[in-house]
């Protein structure tokens, strides 16, 4: 829900095609384009950080199970890049 007290104005500057297909959308749902924009931006922050949970929660998966035990190896490898 927005706060209507805390919204800032933020101009954006988009080529034609996509500001006509941005205002077409936005009357075939019946929305403001500041609304549809607002979701737009929502959505896509939402799901960038989806991708980075999803990136965090793999890290350090080498797809290996001796890795511990090969981390000297590893290491000197890394090191004598």
């Amino acid at each position: 829900m927005v706060c209507w007290h805390t919204v800032k104005r933020t101009t954006v500057k988009l080529p034609d095609e996509l500001d006509a297909k941005l205002r077409h959308e936005a009357q075939r749902r019946g929305l403001t384009v500041s609304e549809l924009t607002r979701e737009a931006i929502e959505t896509h922050l939402r799901a960038a950080k989806g991708r980075r949970r999803l990136l965090a929660a793999s890290a350090g998966r080498s797809g290996r199970n001796d890795v511990s035990e090969r981390i000297e190896e590893i290491l000197r490898s890394e090191v004598g890049r």
